[in-house]
């Protein structure tokens, strides 16, 4: 037995590293702000003035929490730590207005077995950049040193944010009808869903991630950390929109197209949505041939190149393609909605294609995925 005292710095904890990292990432994180935030960083928790909530006639409050799975290892393997960010801000505030709430105000979380000030600061730099892209102010944070339980490069990600809506405009499947169209918005990859399936596959390829793939026009490993896309200000654009009367939005992310579409979907009712209206981008089918996924497991595990899908009025539809590609976004119509009725009387349903009913304990409605791809 050593008779050398143990200190928290031996046991592997450096707190002096903890303050470098935070006075390196205080310049990011004060763009990341609201004029409701009051405080500064550094407090023992993060303080809204909610007097504009106050004078809601019935204001709702929504909140979500989220991390951005095994596309950390992506980052790690290859070093680059400031995109992270927009994955983690991207998971969690793009849920909150999925019911037409306003993201405010988000913390985060960071857990690594060393704390390396410049990698700590460009991950919450990215997730400060993301938060200013969404209008959401960062109002606080923590990072904690786990040596023993995490490699000194290794780390992981986790973010919770609240927003708020009115009562009578929270969106969701009490406002679906029949005869409403389902309008697709653009992915920008990946995002952060499936990257267990996607490493497995590029593993057992023998692929590597500095591997120029010509379908991509970059490398491998900078297709799989394309950040992911922030949809927080054109959705809720689209909200608000004069003329447009969105009655629910689904975020596409665990779970793939369908099953998160019949989340949003009251029970009786059927979306019929059509491959032939899309062509996943590349990086999809390159995971799917190379690790030779069946079409159904593909499907429920990546988003296929859509990452948002709004429910609402036929009329409508295209002013809603229009405001989304205003903001460089594309949009197309995607399927449709009818009760599950009409929908087999019209012979919308196909024979030989998997219904999906709900999903992650929401008894919602029906979803079928018909047709084929067109090709590149």
């Amino acid at each position: 037995m050593s008779d050398a005292p143990i200190t928290y710095a031996s046991a592997g904890v450096d707190v002096e590293a903890g303050d470098k990292a935070v006075e390196l990432m205080k310049a990011s994180v004060r763009r990341a702000t609201r004029p409701e935030v009051v405080g500064g960083l550094g407090g023992f928790a993060g303080m809204f003035d909610a007097s504009a909530i106050a004078r809601m006639t019935r204001p709702i409050l929504a909140t979500s929490t989220d991390g951005v799975g095994t596309k950390v290892a992506i980052a790690q393997a290859l070093d680059v730590h400031d995109t992270i960010g927009f994955d983690l801000v991207g998971m969690v505030v793009d849920d909150i207005v999925v019911c037409g709430a306003e993201p405010l105000f988000m913390t985060d979380y960071i857990a690594t077995g060393k704390v390396v000030p410049e990698r700590i600061a460009a991950i919450v730099g990215g997730i400060a950049r993301a938060c200013e892209e969404a209008g959401v102010a960062l109002v606080g944070g923590e990072t904690a040193e786990h040596p023993g339980l995490l490699e000194p490069d290794e780390y992981d990600v986790a973010g919770a944010a609240t927003g708020v809506v009115e009562y009578a405009a929270v969106l969701g499947p009490q406002r679906v009808a029949d005869g409403d169209v389902v309008v697709a918005l653009a992915s920008s990859g990946l995002h952060s869903n499936g990257y267990s399936l996607v490493r497995r596959v590029v593993a057992s390829a023998g692929w590597q991630l500095d591997r120029h793939v010509d379908d991509f026009g970059r490398t491998l490993g900078e297709e799989l950390l394309e950040p992911t896309r922030i949809y927080t200000k054109p959705l809720l654009e689209l909200i608000a929109a004069d003329g447009v009367d969105v009655h629910a939005l689904s975020h596409v992310t665990g779970g793939g197209l369908a099953a998160n579409l019949a989340r949003v979907l009251p029970t009786g009712t059927f979306a019929r949505v059509d491959r032939s209206t899309w062509t996943p981008p590349a990086v999809f089918r390159t995971v799917q041939d190379l690790g030779r996924v069946p079409q159904a497991d593909v499907e429920r595990t990546l988003n296929q190149g859509i990452g948002f899908v709004a429910v609402l009025p036929e009329a409508q539809a295209e002013r809603a393609i229009e405001l989304s590609e205003a903001h460089g976004i594309r949009a197309w119509r995607l399927g449709e909605v009818a009760t599950e009725e009409r929908a087999h009387a019209d012979g919308l349903v196909a024979d030989d294609a998997e219904i999906v009913r709900g999903a992650k304990g929401v008894d919602g409605g029906a979803v079928q995925v018909v047709g084929q791809h067109p090709t590149a």
